[in-house]
């Protein structure tokens, strides 16, 4: 590659992308770790675009007509920081630049949405931020047709690598962006050839420009170093109708004598491979220090985004109070006041005309109630919406005719569904939530590690969540997946025992604001347990005293879902023989570890023997069985060893003795 005349065509563009690919070597050498060939490489991308393009305010980050720019190759993260910095961030000062990967700085390894306003997602695993974009685009079509085009008319615009696009999540999504026509998604694809193997082929030879015309993109390829290709193209993909791609073939490393080779892809230290490296550039200036000519460069790209912000204030003013209201309330995801007394109203309902229904039917139920006043939902489903019930009766289908549809068909795509979740939350405006099989949280899992780590209020709408859904057999009962969610840090799982505990489960997921929720939902019916109406929301309290014991209490029976009518059973059969029995629901264990010890002590006090009841696997129920501190309880647990069979859901009960008998025959044998 021939820096110098690189350099000579384009003077001043080339000093101003040169201050991108120095602040990340002098950043990657003071942290001594880091990924300094990517930054290297997409440098003359990034400075056209943010020159020339993006719609943006460094003085608001958090706009919500900004445009968004999505690094999905995170390791890169050195260019999104070089870029705030040099646009004029104010929470990405030079000192944050010099600490990059230290322990307190805001400027880590890989770009976390938690410690940057600027930061738009939390990127680093492969192919998370491309997927993540689909939902950005999503979230801007609903809304604009919602607000109008005055509002909500903005970009996403998304930098992925080789790695994003191996990564199986990329296809969901790139299948569903080319379904949907979502003509403001624009992908620059970082086409280096290289990996942290070696070369790209490998392990991989596909042509992933036919890739993306298969799936029904606009697709380009441009030299990536070319300033003048980059804006004709950019200029190209926002004039055509479909989702677009530019295969920007530059450099890994660019200009060291680590191009185009796997170790430019990590971190690039030596001292003499940088003093060559920038002496290639032309760079004649100490680490970490701009000339003030292209600061001021940067800074004057940043400042163009003051005007756009000011026009866009006045004309978002000037709606009627009510949707200014309305818009605001939803960007700050705060439930409408509206929802309490709805799912009040609901809970009455449903104990004054009590009957055995699945869970997922009640989560249905709740949501013909929930969206008519919560207009910000957004649904869908993995193609299994006849299973989840996640579709209310006022939704109509979003579509490329239909922007105005706030139901999703994701397709059999539960990773590219969670993901594409993340990116609606994380737009702002909308509540996203998704079902699929409670297995296949597996294939979800990814995404929903994220949505916990990013503090989205994501709904994931788990159901058949057990072997009560029988004959599909093992494939389809999780019994593991329980403990591996409420593993998960911040995260409510929630597993309602009848129509009130998810009615209470959903104002709870839709009232919170820093996490996600799961909801693991029955096939099968459940008994009403919550026979008397009350206006307090017990499920808030993660656990509680269902039925209290008639004669002295000697055991507590806990357990969640559909399970929690076999603790009532097993309650009746023991207090017939005279021993006292508590029966504690447990829909959310995460809330009660957050309740005060004085409440958890009430509940499951010290001296009976406990016994938890559940159709999975024992582990996340040790913390509740052994007690937290002083005289361990005698304790046993009821519940699932292994994977399950294919048979009716009686059958597998009995055979596998999740049975009323066998819990009272538990609790006697630890008396």
């Amino acid at each position: 590659m021939d820096i110098a005349a690189l350099r000579d065509k384009h003077p001043e563009h080339w000093r101003k992308a040169a201050a991108i690919r120095t602040l990340t070597l002098d950043a990657v050498a003071a942290a001594n770790s880091g990924h300094s060939g990517m930054p290297m490489g997409m440098a003359d991308v990034a400075t056209v675009l943010f020159e020339k393009h993006l719609k943006f305010d460094p003085k608001a980050p958090k706009w919500a007509d900004r445009d968004r720019f999505i690094l999905s190759v995170g390791h890169g993260s050195m260019l999104l920081y070089s870029v705030l910095h040099l646009t004029g961030y104010e929470e990405v000062p030079l000192e944050e630049i010099k600490n990059f990967r230290q322990w307190g700085s805001k400027t880590a390894g890989h770009p976390e949405s938690e410690y940057l306003d600027a930061v738009e997602t939390t990127t680093g695993p492969l192919g998370q931020g491309i997927a993540n974009s689909v939902g950005f685009a999503i979230a801007e079509e609903m809304l604009r047709a919602k607000y109008g085009s005055k509002i909500v008319d903005h970009y996403t615009w998304v930098m992925a690598g080789d790695g994003c696009l191996m990564e199986g999540v990329s296809q969901e999504a790139i299948a569903l962006a080319g379904m949907q026509k979502l003509s403001k998604l624009v992908v620059f694809f970082d086409d280096n050839g290289i990996t942290i193997d070696g070369k790209v082929s490998i392990a991989d030879i596909t042509d992933q420009v036919k890739r993306f015309e298969a799936s029904g993109w606009h697709v380009q390829s441009i030299d990536g170093h070319d300033p003048e290709a980059i804006d004709a193209a950019i200029e190209a993909a926002k004039a055509d109708p479909r989702p677009s791609m530019i295969a920007c073939k530059t450099h890994i490393a660019l200009g060291s004598s680590a191009q185009d080779t796997a170790k430019g892809h990590g971190a690039l230290t030596d001292a003499k491979l940088i003093a060559d490296t920038k002496a290639a550039y032309g760079w004649e200036h100490g680490p970490f220090e701009i000339p003030a000519d292209v600061k001021a460069q940067w800074e004057a790209m940043g400042a163009r985004g003051a005007k756009a912000h000011a026009e866009w204030r006045e004309r978002f003013d000037a709606l009627s109070e009510r949707k200014r209201m309305e818009f605001e309330r939803a960007f700050a995801a705060e439930a409408p006041k509206a929802l309490s007394a709805k799912i009040r109203a609901f809970k009455k309902e449903a104990v004054e005309n009590a009957k055995a229904v699945a869970s997922r039917k009640s989560s249905e139920m709740v949501l013909n109630v929930v969206n008519g006043v919560m207009t910000e939902t957004v649904g869908g489903s993995a193609d299994l919406t006849g299973s989840n019930n996640t579709r209310s009766g006022d939704m109509e289908v979003f579509s490329p005719e239909n922007r105005s549809g706030r139901y999703i068909h994701y397709g059999i795509r539960e990773h590219g569904m969670a993901a594409a979740m993340n990116g609606i939350a994380l737009h702002g405006g909308l509540r996203p939530y998704g079902g699929t099989f409670m297995a296949f949280t597996d294939y979800a899992r990814g995404a929903m590690r994220l949505s916990a780590l990013m503090h989205q209020p994501v709904v994931y709408v788990m159901t058949h969540d057990s072997i009560g859904l029988g004959e599909d057999g093992p494939t389809h009962q999780p019994v593991e997946h329980l403990s591996m969610l409420r593993a998960t840090p911040n995260t409510y799982v929630f597993r309602p025992a009848d129509t009130v505990e998810t009615a209470e489960a959903w104002e709870i997921a839709l009232s919170t604001s820093d996490r996600p929720s799961v909801l693991a939902l029955s096939r099968q019916n459940l008994a009403p347990v919550r026979n008397e109406h009350k206006t307090k929301n017990l499920t808030e309290q993660g656990a509680y005293v269902l039925r209290e014991a008639g004669e002295k209490r000697r055991a507590i029976i806990m357990a969640s879902g559909s399970e929690v009518e076999i603790a009532v059973k097993a309650r009746d059969i023991l207090e017939a023989e005279g021993i006292g029995t508590r029966v504690v629901s447990v829909p959310c264990m995460e809330l009660f570890a957050a309740q005060d010890e004085a409440y958890r002590k009430r509940v499951l006090p010290a001296g009976p023997v406990r016994v938890a009841v559940e159709a999975g696997v024992r582990q996340s129920w040790d913390r509740l069985l052994l007690g937290e501190r002083g005289r361990e309880p005698k304790a046993g647990f009821v519940g699932m060893e292994g994977f399950g069979a294919s048979a009716p859901a009686e059958t597998l009960y009995e055979k596998f003795g999740i049975t009323a008998e066998a819990v009272a025959e538990k609790v006697k044998s630890l008396l």
